[in-house]
């Protein structure tokens, strides 16, 4: 089963954190991603930009509206993903669990779907 494990944590840049707490993040993660490439489970991994380089869409009466920044009014960033492929939610709790971030943020576990050709959303079993 695909799981898409989203990392959201407080807004933190490298001058804030200071060298030291950047190269110990940097490592904790390339150590986390590591095991997951090992155990043969990681589909994909993204570290997205600061959340000021956001743009969000919605529409309201028929009229899309164009927003600089996150849409949700937090003080938490979604600051990545790692898409797994694990045997089900138990296994992707388990991964998730080890995420470093889940020592200063939440870890959102979230079941993916596979697009088919048919146009159907459709879970990936």
């Amino acid at each position: 089963m695909r799981y898409t494990l989203l990392l959201h944590y407080p807004e933190m840049d490298a001058a804030s954190l200071g060298e030291e707490a950047m190269a110990e993040g940097q490592r904790a993660f390339s150590s986390y991603a590591t095991a997951l490439h090992q155990a043969k489970v990681l589909i994909s991994a993204e570290v997205l930009q600061p959340s000021s380089n956001t743009t969000t869409l919605t529409k309201a009466g028929g009229t899309l509206r164009v927003q600089d920044g996150p849409f949700a009014d937090t003080k938490e960033q979604l600051g990545g993903t790692f898409v797994i492929d694990v045997a089900d939610l138990d296994a992707a709790i388990e991964w998730a669990g080890k995420a470093p971030s889940v020592e200063w943020g939440a870890v959102e576990i979230r079941p993916g779907a596979t697009y088919t050709v048919d146009g159907a959303w459709t879970p990936n079993a």
